[in-house]
């Protein structure tokens, strides 16, 4: 917890909580996923330092003001104990019950009363035994490390799978010693349940060359089944050169069956044709976008540092539009960051497209772009509270004499404020997130790549923090209870000015809520091994799922490839 000082600073704190509580749960009730899988309730129970044991579950969208929850623990085979009593808000539970001799394992069901009394409607199951560990974990099927993680219900029971992509081996289409290297493997897409049970392997063969931005891939419900499936490039055999670059041989967007893995679909990649070298075409994208509010379609993408093409899909793989940056006057070109965003930036309740320094809107037309090139930094969300509407926060690699990092409205581009200073090359994936209370809003972060120069700012262009020793991609995450983030600072958790609050093993891949209640998990790689940490610390919010919120959703979609960007809430 924050270290207040003074009734100023008290009030000013529950002034922020009280907003930010309804916002939360006003945002996701109204930007709910519409098609998005039908999750169910996420029971965890984990253990704590003290002997107890942390229960969380979802609040989901479909349930309403009245619905309450009550759990019962049985150990072994003794008699079921209610630990709570109707009505029982709250979406986790500290159980301090002492435990029996013998180690048996507890288990424990979370009963729904949608109306509030003593109806229950749904029943979801934990297990947890006495020595069990502080986080989960899924055994791989081999000792590797891996790259990517994405979730998805693949088999429709509500409950999310996790899905990654090994190994961890990376190669960058960038020609230059230290960078393009040949691949030494072929990437794996493998499917896993939580209990560590896979599914299937999909290898992605020669024709993908083992970087990120070869292999763009997905998880999501876009034919509406039900059920999650993955998209995923492809090609055939192994086009290889003698230097073991691929040039040639045909390009595929196919679509992997979530149960099995088998490919059922596949239409053409977007086309070499056009691009000045093999650096620039060998840049892709994946994203998944509600173009028309209602349905989720398919979008993939070509090109960041030159000519970009974008092409919009339905579920048949029928073209919806194609658009490319030769379109617009070559104002476009260039433009594109190191993701694909997809967000309501019009408030119109329908998706528009951020390639990067520009948007496209849901038709295949630009809506506005910077002019300014390629920008490291990308985050959409509602950073300053102030301005209506979201905002994107830029950090630039290109070299800018003037607002190398700025905060524009999302809208319409309008440049809200920037940096003052020239900037050569802004590196990493930086920060947008609200990390302190006494500034209003997210607070964001950028770094020179090549020089010891960190500059931490509020929303509203205030300069914070001028400290080299900043780092340059921190991940912020929803730990504790109260508004603000808590922030990864490699292996460990803290608040930005504050204490340490925990710690993790492995290397970081993810943040993101799959498990619990609304706060956030961290997933972690390990040789052979996939964890997931979740906060043991209870909340007092009542909160929804951070996965019912529309753009947080696809944002975590987003998560499987290119630069690392937390997913972001929507307005």
């Amino acid at each position: 917890m924050r270290a207040w000082n003074g009734e100023s600073n008290m009030m000013r704190t529950r002034k922020t909580c009280r907003v930010v509580v309804v916002t939360l749960i006003v945002l996701a009730a109204c930007l709910v996923c519409a098609g998005a899988e039908r999750l169910d309730r996420g029971l965890i129970a984990v253990p704590r330092e003290d002997g107890s044991v942390f229960l969380s579950w979802r609040l989901l969208a479909r349930d309403s003001d009245e619905t309450r929850f009550s759990l019962v623990r049985r150990e072994g085979s003794g008699d079921d104990i209610v630990l709570t009593t109707l009505p029982y808000r709250l979406t986790n539970f500290v159980d301090k019950g002492v435990w029996g001799s013998g180690g048996v394992a507890r288990r424990y069901e979370l009963r729904v009363h949608p109306a509030g009394d003593a109806a229950v409607t749904e029943t979801a199951y934990a297990t947890i035994k006495q020595d069990s560990r502080p986080y989960f974990r899924i055994p791989l099927a081999g000792d590797y490390d891996f790259q990517k993680v994405g979730i998805g219900d693949l088999t429709g029971d509500g409950a999310l799978e996790f899905l990654i992509k090994q190994p961890n081996f990376n190669t960058d289409p960038y020609q230059q010693p230290g960078y393009w290297k040949p691949s030494t493997t072929t990437y794996k897409i493998e499917a896993y349940r939580l209990d560590g049970t896979l599914l299937w392997r999909h290898d992605m063969g020669w024709s993908i060359e083992a970087g990120i931005w070869y292999s763009p891939w997905v998880v999501y419900d876009i034919d509406g089944d039900g059920k999650a499936e993955v998209y995923c490039k492809a090609g055939e055999g192994d086009p290889r050169d003698e230097k073991g670059l691929v040039q040639t041989g045909p390009e595929w967007l196919v679509k992997l069956d979530g149960e099995t893995g088998r490919i059922v679909a596949k239409t053409d990649w977007l086309s070499r044709d056009g691009y000045p070298s093999y650096n620039y075409y060998c840049r892709n994208f994946l994203a998944v976008a509600y173009l028309d509010g209602k349905t989720p379609s398919i979008i993939m993408q070509r090109g960041t540092y030159n000519l970009i093409k974008t092409q919009a899909m339905d579920k048949e793989f029928k073209t919806l539009w194609y658009w490319d940056s030769t379109q617009e006057q070559r104002r476009y070109a260039g433009q594109g960051s190191h993701g694909l965003i997809t967000a309501d930036v019009t408030g119109d309740g329908r998706d528009e497209l951020v390639i990067g320094a520009a948007v496209l809107d849901g038709r295949g037309k630009g809506l506005w772009s910077l002019e300014m090139g390629h920008p490291d930094i990308c985050y959409v969300g509602d950073i300053d509270p102030s301005n209506p509407g979201l905002e994107i926060y830029y950090g630039f690699e290109s070299r800018q004499k003037t607002d190398g990092m700025c905060v524009v409205d999302a809208k319409t581009g309008r440049k809200l404020w920037g940096h003052k200073e020239p900037t050569f090359h802004l590196h990493g994936q930086g920060m947008a997130a609200e990390v302190l209370a006494e500034h209003p809003g997210m607070e964001v972060l950028a770094g020179e790549r090549d020089y010891p120069k960190r500059w931490l700012y509020s929303a509203t262009g205030e300069l914070i923090e001028a400290n080299g020793e900043l780092p340059l991609s921190p991940r912020p995450l929803w730990w504790d209870d109260d508004p603000q983030k808590e922030v990864l600072f490699g292996r460990t958790i803290r608040k930005w000015n504050g204490p340490t609050l925990g710690t993790v093993e492995g290397r970081a891949i993810a943040v993101m809520d799959c498990l619990g209640d609304h706060r956030e998990e961290i997933v972690t790689s390990l040789p052979g091994e996939l964890r997931i940490y979740t906060t043991t610390i209870p909340s007092q919010q009542r909160r929804l799922c951070l996965l019912e919120d529309r753009q947080y959703r696809l944002g975590v979609v987003a998560q499987t490839m290119g630069y690392y960007y937390p997913a972001q809430l929507g307005k």
